[in-house]
């Protein structure tokens, strides 16, 4: 059987993302949850623009086209160190080596370490330690060497 405070804690890190639906399944156990947001207006058709215009936050996390952007695998917690108080994996203007760890993304008390898939100068870390990152969520943009 699941460890129902594992599905609690799941659920707890999703409530204040933008994730809508969930459906998991392990052993003899399937859960399947569909987020009620409050206060989300969806605009009908006719009120949505053909073509939006970028915020100004959107326009900032454009990279630069040689850059490579790392995307987190997971939903979780993000950390820069691999403990409170040590020094950062990275820093900007680092060089990475192919296969490095970047950070770690905690999921369901798991640490999952995040590595580089390129050799590289570490150009803009995207996400504060400590913040909840969505999957597919840009974490590092490294322009590779």
């Amino acid at each position: 059987m699941a460890d129902i405070e594992k599905v609690r804690e799941l659920l707890k890190s999703l409530e204040n993302s933008s994730v809508e639906e969930l459906e998991l399944e392990t052993e003899g156990l399937k859960i399947k949850v569909k987020f009620k947001r409050e206060g989300v207006s969806v605009p009908a058709p006719s009120e949505v623009p053909l073509t939006p215009e970028p915020s100004p936050a959107e326009e900032k996390a454009q990279p630069e086209e040689n850059y490579y952007v790392v995307e987190s695998p997971m939903v979780g917690t993000f950390y820069r160190a691999p403990a409170p108080g040590a020094e950062p994996f990275v820093k900007e203007g680092d060089y990475v080596e192919k296969g490095q760890t970047l950070c770690i993304i905690e999921a369901l008390k798991v640490m999952n370490e995040i590595e580089s898939e390129v050799s590289g100068v570490v150009r803009k870390i995207l996400v504060e330690n400590g913040q909840p990152v969505e999957f597919g969520q840009p974490l590092f943009y490294i322009e590779p060497k």
